[in-house]
């Protein structure tokens, strides 16, 4: 951490970095600092409601240029500050926590667009570009990253590519680690790097894979190349009800086995279908509700909806119709905002986990057995959300209605939920998270998913960053 802020060494490395950047670009305000201490992730929310103050950064730097960047870096290499990246703080993970003070680097003055490639069908912006206006943009040009998370209006470029993340129609597009073409890179001891201009080459490992995922803690990602997509003649929807998870499953599988190309496939399970699609949609039904969608030319989006209704109705489900999967599409983002989403006073936490088609319901029901069996007080709820050729990501959740008030007991009573159902997921062949990331939540848990190899991913920190400033305490890394 920084020195106090009372004391004369304070203000000269306050001073350094004001020439660097600009004094304006530098900021130790209480307001700022209280800003720059609270992600999306539940702990410090609940931490700051019960009165306690969450640790903040010693100062803010908002840089405006790779070579900004760079300088504060070698500012924070010389006097050895932790400097944690901040994008748009809507992370769940607790990955932009200045858990040990310093630097708060914020991105978001690193937002603009540079070039739109038309002919090879790329864009290349910023890390700090709000993701709907990167999308704007891309639209402007006739096109579309087909980048649409639910964060989408508060999130960065440089949040998605740092912790792996992904938007609903992810099963056709992929995630941002399959839009990603190439980065620049300012290194923790201050040199601005590029990867490989194109991601597929046998030209050495790939550069870039190494910094997209690492959240912060390999060093700044500046500025990145993506796909970009022309827009769909058409894009249609379709609904069923299915008697159950299992017999949805099946469908959905299915679909993706025989290789049909849809954009989305999204599967609730039983409870969910009860407590969230009713309320969101108003469909008043017992059982699973699965939604899927087509997009590209009429005609093939016509012949490929045929065939994946046909492998439904092998299932007997209650068609519900274009209009109902119409319906979810136009509301996908009112599950993730008031009045729909879960908040304080609830406790809460999205388990998404990913696995084969051979694991997958296994996954789901060891992490909804322990849950449930465990602590009684929470709800369990799940869907699929983003689907591969060779298995599917559960967005499973759980609810604590009225959770205890004491901070040490309701975090002790958070952690511990945590702890059990996402070693459950990996004993039954899932992973620690499929796109929400790390972070401070579950970087203890690390070691346990990657058994030796996580001294590997250890080394690679240490020869990256061996003074360990960037990001400290994420990822199972320690300081």
């Amino acid at each position: 951490m920084l020195p106090q802020t009372n004391h004369y060494m304070f203000e000269m490395i306050r001073s350094e970095l004001s020439w660097a950047v600009g004094d304006d670009n530098v900021r130790d305000d209480d307001s700022d600092k209280l800003g720059h201490s609270i992600d999306y992730y539940w702990m410090p929310e609940m931490w700051h409601d019960r009165n306690q103050p969450p640790r903040p950064p010693d100062v803010v730097v908002t840089p405006e240029t790779a070579e900004a960047v760079a300088k504060v870096l070698k500012i924070a290499n010389t006097y050895k500050i932790p400097v944690t990246p901040w994008g748009g703080g809507s992370g769940s993970q607790g990955g932009a926590l200045p858990i040990y003070g310093g630097i708060s680097l914020d991105t978001k003055k690193l937002n603009r667009v540079i070039e739109v490639d038309e002919e090879s069908l790329t864009i290349t912006a910023e890390t700090g570009c709000n993701m709907q206006q990167l999308e704007w943009a891309t639209e402007k040009a006739g096109f579309s990253t087909m980048h649409f998370p639910a964060s989408i209006a508060c999130a960065t470029l440089g949040g998605f590519l740092a912790h792996r993340g992904t938007g609903v129609l992810s099963t056709k597009y992929g995630k941002i680690e399959d839009m990603v073409m190439s980065l620049e890179v300012v290194t923790p001891e201050g040199e601005i790097i590029n990867t490989l201009p194109v991601p597929r080459h046998a030209s050495g490992p790939d550069l870039t894979q190494v910094y997209v995922g690492s959240e912060g803690t390999l060093g700044v990602m500046t500025k990145a190349t993506l796909k970009i997509h022309p827009i769909p003649e058409s894009r249609k929807f379709h609904a069923f009800l299915f008697k159950d998870m299992h017999t949805a499953m099946a469908a959905g599988a299915e679909i993706m086995s025989t290789r049909l190309r849809p954009t989305v496939i999204r599967l609730y399970d039983e409870p969910e279908t009860a407590k969230v699609i009713k309320k969101v949609l108003d469909i008043d039904r017992q059982g699973s509700y699965l939604v899927f969608g087509f997009d590209g030319a009429e005609d093939m989006v016509d012949l490929e909806m045929r065939k994946a209704c046909a492998i439904c109705a092998k299932q007997d489900p209650e068609d519900l119709g274009t209009q109902a999967g119409e319906t979810w599409w136009d509301n996908r983002y009112k599950f993730f905002y008031p009045p729909y989403m879960f908040q304080l006073p609830q406790a809460f936490g999205t388990l998404d986990t990913v696995g084969t088609f051979a694991n997958i319901e296994k996954i789901y029901w060891a992490m909804k057995n322990v849950v449930e069996e465990n602590f009684p007080e929470a709800t369990f709820i799940g869907h699929f959300s983003h689907w591969y050729e060779w298995g599917a990501m559960l967005y499973a959740r759980f609810i604590i209605e009225e959770p205890p008030q004491d901070p040490h007991e309701v975090a002790a009573l958070y952690n511990r939920i945590w702890d059990m159902a996402i070693r459950a997921a990996i004993d039954n062949g899932g992973v620690i998270n499929e796109h929400h990331g790390v972070g401070l939540k579950l970087g203890r848990i690390m070691p346990d998913l990657y058994g030796p190899a996580f001294d590997v991913l250890k080394r690679i920190k240490t020869a990256l960053d061996p003074n360990g400033i960037m990001n400290p305490g994420k990822m199972g890394f320690g300081v």
